[in-house]
């Protein structure tokens, strides 16, 4: 005779969910064109450059310059850098996503979920120059550094927690494609509850000459701050994004340094 037959085990509780922003009929963005190998004289520029950066800098007391990243560069490009699009964004109490494409109408070819809030991230980056540093282990195998699946995440020098790399889900894509026409700006995006269905935002198409940075949100918006960035590989192991200011007067406001130690 068979025994009594066993309850099925209960399911997990639903993962708590955010309100979403609202709904583009489709997603039009492209994927990122494939990326070339560099070329020899290129392969070994990059690596005289990353053995003079591993000397230490030696500054004599009695003399010291002042440094800027701003005499860096010519007409907001960095020597050596790559432009391309950085979009932070997310709820103001919820921790902060990174997005990296190749221009405003291309899908993200890194996405990163970091531990800071996103109001925590912006009330810093209005007191001054931000300077956030990924580290990871190295490991055999060639993973590109890009594709590290976790980062410790230090922020101005003080550790902030993890960040994670994900695949972008739906609504990542439909914030991407909301704000496909933007190359640059920040401001808030209604969400699909809002009876407002005008975003509250400030931003420039095409070749930006500003950034206007919009009023706060409030917990039903979806906070963005899109701009360009300079990305400039050190080595294998290390890369660097430079958020630049369109207006050239001072070095960026933004830098993020991934390094694999």
């Amino acid at each position: 005779m068979a025994g009594p037959k066993k309850s099925p085990p209960p399911s997990p509780p639903p993962p708590s969910t955010s309100p979403s922003p609202s709904r583009s009929p489709g997603v039009s963005l492209q994927p990122s064109s494939p990326r070339k190998n560099p070329s020899k004289s290129t392969k070994i520029f990059r690596r005289v450059r990353s053995v003079f950066r591993s000397f230490p800098i030696i500054t004599p007391a009695a003399c010291k310059f002042p440094v800027s990243l701003h005499n860096q560069h010519d007409n907001h490009h960095i020597h050596g850098g790559t432009r391309m699009t950085g979009t932070l964004f997310g709820y103001r109490k919820t921790r902060i996503n990174l997005a990296i494409q190749e221009n405003p109408r291309c899908l993200p070819v890194l996405l990163l979920e970091l531990s800071i809030p996103t109001g925590k991230l912006l009330q810093e980056m209005g007191l001054g120059l931000v300077r956030i540093a990924m580290e990871c282990e190295k490991r055999g195998g060639k993973t590109k550094l890009v594709d590290e699946p976790i980062w410790t995440m230090y922020c101005n020098g003080k550790k902030m927690g993890y960040g994670v790399k994900r695949e972008p889900t739906d609504d990542d894509l439909h914030v991407m494609q909301m704000l496909h026409a933007i190359s640059m700006g920040a401001g808030v995006l209604p969400t699909a509850g809002d009876s407002n269905s005008n975003s509250n935002s400030s931003s420039v198409d095409g070749d930006a000459t500003e950034i206007i940075v919009a009023s706060p949100s409030t917990d039903g918006e979806l906070t963005y701050m899109r701009a360009h960035f300079e990305r400039v590989i050190g080595s294998k192991d290390s890369e660097t994004y430079y958020m630049m200011n369109p207006d050239g007067n001072s070095g960026p406001e933004l830098s993020i340094f991934f390094v694999r130690v």
